[in-house]
């Protein structure tokens, strides 16, 4: 029948010894019957231990529980105590057993247990003996599905969660490569753009740009490596993940790409969660290439307000009406996403003096 757990085997133990003292003490209350003898402790004992098996094994437990059962009532002994086994095994059929199967064992047992009622006189044809027997079922049977239906439940609502957090890593991975190839592409663009049109007029111009867009590239590519190698190890992508402490970086680049990139701090800077720290550099990453892409003249301002407890950013470009809108992409929802997840709030939207503004507060 399997392997069997001693906390089974213990608590089997328990409840026959519990049974077979509460069987001798409501035989002398019940007239009519036999005497409690050693039958019927031993009947009561094998009764109880068949339990020890009812996790891997129900079936069959309910089928020694139902004989065992159906051999002490046509001994005559008093009815009570036996019938506890019996509706513990039922409940582990409903409990551990496909609907279908548990419903067809449970079934069974029914008949067969009322055949006792042959030793009192009652017809096999007379339905009214399947009462009983048939109460014994049902209650522990509707118990068992019942709980068999809320572990069901349980179990599909923790792999829903777990999806949804797959899910949800996906997005966040794919904003990342988005963030990083969208914003290395645009600052290619722009310094390829450059270096075509200087190239025969001022060559000693294109080179330096043509230079600029290596290294963008390198450092684009160095960058979505680093982020990829996030799924492998998370020790790692802590060490690589970027912060405000390459914002340095991330200017220059910007810098070189054509951008003037104008920064002012307000405050002594705080600490912030990691999450929160490449969230601050994500948002400016993604403003800055949103500006390099649509705005013109390509110049951006970026305020830093350190507050106590939390980091405002706000970063401000031209946005002439003939230019295209910086939100019509995925970066701005991405930046509204990130800055959401962190319990930040942001904004970002038209502002006068055809200006385009990017709000975030982050808290510490």
């Amino acid at each position: 029948m399997g392997r069997v757990k001693a906390r089974e085997l213990v608590g089997a133990l328990v409840l026959g010894a519990f049974l077979i003292a509460w069987n001798h003490l409501i035989a002398d209350r019940m007239p009519g019957t036999r005497e409690t003898d050693t039958v019927a402790d031993v009947l009561v004992a094998v009764d109880a231990l068949a339990l020890t098996w009812r996790l891997t094994a129900p079936r069959r437990v309910l089928a020694v529980t139902t004989l065992v059962t159906l051999t002490y009532l046509l001994l005559g002994f008093p009815y009570g105590p036996v019938f506890l086994p019996f509706a513990i095994s039922v409940y582990s059929v409903a409990r551990y057993l496909p609907w279908r199967t548990a419903a067809v064992a449970a079934g069974l047992a029914i008949p067969v247990l009322a055949l006792h009622n042959v030793s009192d006189g009652v017809s096999l044809g007379d339905l009214s003996g399947l009462f009983p027997a048939a109460g014994w079922v049902a209650v522990p049977f509707t118990i068992g599905t019942l709980r068999a239906q809320l572990k069901d439940n349980v179990a599909r609502d923790r792999r829903e969660a777990v999806e949804r957090g797959i899910q949800e890593e996906r997005l966040r991975m794919a904003q990342e490569v988005h963030d990083i190839v969208g914003h290395g592409l645009a600052a290619i663009k722009m310094q390829a753009d450059i270096a075509l049109h200087v190239l025969h007029k001022q060559p000693e111009i294109a080179r330096p740009t043509l230079e600029a867009v290596s290294t963008t590239s390198a450092q684009a590519l160095d960058e979505l490596r680093s982020t990829l190698r996030m799924l492998r190890s998370a020790d790692e992508s802590k060490a690589s993940t970027p912060g405000l402490a390459d914002l340095d970086g991330l200017y220059q680049r910007m810098r070189d790409a054509g951008l003037e990139v104008r920064v002012r701090t307000v405050g002594a800077p705080g600490t912030l969660s990691a999450e929160s720290d490449m969230t601050a550099y994500r948002m400016i990453q993604e403003s800055l290439t949103n500006v390099l892409k649509h705005a013109y003249p390509k110049e951006a301002d970026i305020v830093l307000e350190n507050e106590p407890g939390a980091l405002r950013i706000r970063v401000i470009s031209a946005h002439p009406e003939t230019a295209p809108m910086p939100g019509d992409g995925l970066g701005i929802a991405g930046m509204r996403e990130r800055i959401a997840a962190q319990g930040g709030r942001f904004a970002a939207g038209p502002a006068p003096g055809a200006r385009f503004v990017v709000d975030a507060w982050l808290p510490a």
